[in-house]
């Protein structure tokens, strides 16, 4: 469904420290583009949230994403933050 200025529904994934920062694994969310769901994202959960988006890998669909890339109703766009790890 697209709504005002051409916004869709979108769900929004989010992984480790992402998933952390904001408390949920999934939200949905409107917006027209990549950016705009970010745009979103930062503004509800804030100023950490936002810093661990500066290093997180952003995917549209199982795609990599760009913040202008258009949205389409019913798509996912997931943040993937960096993961560390191992042994010792």
């Amino acid at each position: 469904m697209t709504g005002e200025g051409g916004r869709v529904a979108v769900t929004l994934v989010l992984f480790a420290a992402a998933r952390e920062a904001a408390g949920t694994p999934t939200v949905p969310l409107e917006g027209s583009t990549v950016g705009d769901v970010l745009d979103e994202a930062c503004r509800r959960y804030g100023e950490g949230f936002a810093t661990l988006l500066g290093t997180s890998r952003v995917w549209r669909n199982g795609d990599p994403a760009e913040p202008g890339d258009r949205l389409s109703s019913g798509d996912e766009v997931a943040v993937l933050p960096p993961v560390s790890g191992g042994a010792a």
